[in-house]
């Protein structure tokens, strides 16, 4: 007897009758596109999930981020004086004077700063060769800072501030105070001249919160300076 081969209709193959079925035709098609359907549906699962867990992770990411800037402490124009600044002081000659040592402080000048964008006292008389500790209060509600410097320099700085508010600045003649805060400054006044000081943050230098400090020149200063 001779085994029947498979039977078409319309130049399709259908099942043999044997055990070896082939799907063909038709069915083959529907059983195709049954399969891409499912293998559709599971990468969309799968993609689904994989955007999740990473929402998830971005989500994390971002708090702990947040949590970072909200623990961390201010920078800049958020620093509550420079007394407790760690490392080594920059003890850079400069046109106004140079960072002092804490034992070699000759007077202790109290400085007050106000929303009213003023200083008390506006104008400080300094010796050459004098080493001034100044204890800056601030008695307002938002952020004040004590810098000194030539009148050309304070203003350059103010001029960019102005710019980039958020422009880092840490300086041994800078101290920057938090509403309510005290700050401290050591400085040596090694050279004679009429300089400034000044509140840089954006908007109180050109509100007016600047004044004024004489060092007046003494013998013994200028001969050492001389030398």
């Amino acid at each position: 007897m001779h085994e029947r081969g498979p039977q078409t209709l319309f130049g399709l193959r259908l099942y043999d009758g044997t055990s070896r079925k082939l799907r063909t035709g038709p069915e083959r098609i529907v059983h195709r596109t049954r399969n891409q359907a499912a293998s559709t549906d599971t990468l969309l699962q799968a993609l689904k999930m994989k955007s999740i867990q990473n929402n998830v992770v971005s989500v994390a990411i971002l708090s702990a981020a947040l949590a970072l800037s909200f623990n961390a402490p201010a920078r800049a124009h958020g620093v509550e004086g420079h007394a407790a600044k760690a490392g080594t002081v920059n003890k850079e000659q400069m046109t106004f004077g140079i960072a002092g040592e804490a034992k070699a402080v000759n007077r202790t000048v109290q400085v007050s700063m106000s929303d009213a964008m003023r200083f008390t006292p506006a104008l400080i008389e300094v010796k050459q060769g004098e080493t001034i500790k100044f204890v800056i209060k601030n008695e307002g509600k938002v952020m004040h800072e004590f810098v000194i410097g030539s009148k050309d320099s304070l203003a350059e700085h103010a001029a960019m501030m102005l710019k980039f508010p958020n422009m880092q600045h840490d300086e041994p003649y800078m101290a920057h105070v938090q509403p309510g805060g005290k700050g401290q400054i050591v400085w040596t006044f090694n050279r004679a001249g009429d300089f400034d000081f000044a509140c840089l943050i954006a908007g109180h230098y050109q509100a007016g919160m600047v004044g004024r400090i004489q060092v007046l020149a003494t013998p013994a200063a200028a001969a050492k300076a001389a030398k």
